[in-house]
């Protein structure tokens, strides 16, 4: 029987965080869950542990360290504890718990899932224009730059096959916030790994504080350029 894991990233999400993992159980409650806590003041780390489910597991943080870190732990936790599929997504309820199932099972014949918002049409609620433009236009400079022929590559909706995380050598990235999204799509395609968009709504956040920082729009910016050169001179990473 497969094993699958949800892995979500925390950090100040008190608010939020009993009500995803909810949901998510109410998709299967065979599903696993790996909480990854950034030490938030608000006590998200204690109100996971009250819940006292063998289903959820818990790594603590001793600071901020950021999304791309948080990631590369839950990852290797993963595999080191033998799930064959991985579902990375947001707790702060922007990402539609009933995705994924329909997301593993595309897993069946594709190596990376991304929910995308942008394919098929844009499907993003409670953005406003300027941040659709932001978002949209971020999208389309990373893909040319990079070659990945992905519509949404800042998607932070993922679904993978555990042999996929292996081949991109995902220890080595070093990316943090949207940029690690890019990274990770771009270290995918560069293995020849099958690439597939599922099509979900965004629904932005109305509980709790938005993450997004300059910092991670600035990395995101000026990293995509490397990536632009590993794929000029066939860089393999």
């Amino acid at each position: 029987m497969m094993k699958n894991l949800i892995i979500l990233p925390t950090y100040n999400e008190s608010k939020n965080i009993v009500e995803i993992i909810e949901l998510i159980f109410k998709q299967d409650d065979s599903l696993d869950i790996l909480v990854i806590d950034d030490n938030s003041p608000d006590g998200t780390a204690d109100i996971v542990k009250n819940l006292k489910n063998d289903n959820i597991f818990i790594l603590e943080r001793n600071s901020k360290k950021g999304l791309g870190s948080a990631y590369v732990e839950g990852f290797s936790w993963s595999i080191e504890n033998n799930y064959q599929n991985i579902v990375q997504m947001d707790s702060d309820l922007s990402h539609d718990p009933k995705e994924i199932l329909p997301m593993i099972n595309l897993l069946k014949t594709n190596d990376l899932v991304i929910g995308s918002r942008y394919k098929g049409g844009l499907r993003v609620i409670n953005w406003p224009v300027r941040r659709l433009y932001i978002s949209y236009f971020a999208n389309l400079y990373a893909r040319i730059i990079t070659g990945v022929p992905v519509k949404d590559l800042t998607a932070g909706f993922k679904a993978w096959r555990s042999d996929t995380l292996k081949k991109i050598n995902f220890n080595q990235c070093s990316s943090q916030g949207y940029c690690f999204q890019i990274e990770t799509s771009f270290r995918a395609f560069q293995k020849g790994c099958k690439l597939i968009e599922h099509p979900i709504v965004f629904t932005d956040r109305t509980v709790g504080e938005s993450k997004m920082s300059k910092n991670v729009m600035i990395e995101a910016v000026f990293k995509v350029w490397l990536f632009g050169f590993w794929r000029l001179f066939r860089l393999k990473r």
